[in-house]
């Protein structure tokens, strides 16, 4: 459990391009997708504690939940092989074989899977069903989708602590936001003087700006940091693609060098700046936004970003 005993120390990137430059701002990239080629980004601050929890009370089953193409489930089967975890992993939707790269990576580090069709899948947060997977699969540990839960929150805290070490002043703080734990996390280190915002992916994300809300309280009651989730920035819905957000991202490595996922940090970057053509940050300000990883994602979406060019 070494690598999850120490915080990785990973680059704030200033990008360097006349977009910013002629609006008075400074950019930084939080560089996460570097912490590990597997378990990146947000990923390895959610588990980390989770993982240690799991260690010391003594559990040898992890179960988790997530969609065919999880980053999350994905990191968690990689985690539970070299951490001498079982996993099994509650996905959403039907089997279909064979399995897309995602699901066959997990199930080569030993994950083993059950599948849910999306209308049972829905129950994944009723005491209930997850009493039963407890009894189904116990002695075991549930962590939330996206690993979201108490846990999670703490380690996605010390992203802030990183930040502040490299740049200890900034106005904004900017990331994309999925179950919104680790916009919760995030939220409830920063300094009262930073303003957090949170791109959704999620499209319709009205009752997950109430559940942020309750997790920051229940992790910090006493903050009170500015944030707001931005959600008109999703490009549809879910793992959804248009050909705006495929262009942006070809012209945004080309430009910085720095590869984006089309199902998080892709949409990020293209809302802020669209945000920045909109003169919604002042001159003068430094904005730094969080690379979140999942770069194991882009493989299942190539294809279709790839004609999307054409």
């Amino acid at each position: 459990m070494d690598l999850l005993d120490h915080s990785p120390d990973t680059p704030l990137q200033k990008v360097d391009h006349p977009l910013f430059q002629q609006q008075g701002v400074e950019l930084y990239i939080k560089r996460e997708d570097l912490i590990h080629p597997l378990i990146s980004g947000n990923k390895w601050y959610k588990l980390k504690h989770n993982l240690q929890y799991a260690k010391q009370q003594g559990f040898s089953r992890l179960v988790s939940f997530g969609g065919a193409f999880s980053n999350h489930l994905h990191a968690l089967a990689f985690a539970g092989q070299q951490f001498g975890f079982e996993t099994i992993g509650i996905v959403r939707g039907e089997l279909i074989q064979p399995f897309n790269p995602t699901l066959a990576d997990a199930q080569q580090w030993g994950m083993q899977f059950e599948f849910l069709s999306r209308a049972a899948y829905r129950c994944r947060h009723d005491a209930e069903f997850v009493a039963q997977l407890v009894e189904k699969y116990e002695p075991c540990f549930v962590i939330p989708e996206g690993g979201a839960n108490q846990w999670a929150l703490k380690g996605c805290a010390d992203i802030v602590a990183g930040i502040d070490q490299q740049l200890p002043e900034y106005d904004y703080l900017c990331l994309p936001c999925g179950t919104g734990a680790t916009l919760a996390g995030v939220t409830a280190a920063a300094s009262h003087n930073t303003k957090v915002l949170g791109f959704s992916a999620l499209k319709g994300a009205v009752s997950l700006g109430d559940e942020i809300s309750n997790m920051i309280f229940e992790f910090s009651p006493d903050n009170f940091t500015q944030w707001q989730l931005l959600d008109e920035f999703h490009c549809g819905g879910f793992a959804k693609l248009s050909p705006q957000l495929v262009t942006f991202m070809r012209w945004w490595q080309q430009q910085t060098g720095i590869e984006l996922d089309p199902v998080y940090t892709g949409k990020m970057m293209m809302g802020l700046c669209e945000l920045l053509k909109r003169d919604y940050f002042p001159a003068g300000s430094k904005i730094v936004a969080v690379h979140t990883g999942g770069m194991q994602g882009v493989r299942g979406m190539q294809e279709q970003m790839e004609r999307m060019l054409a």
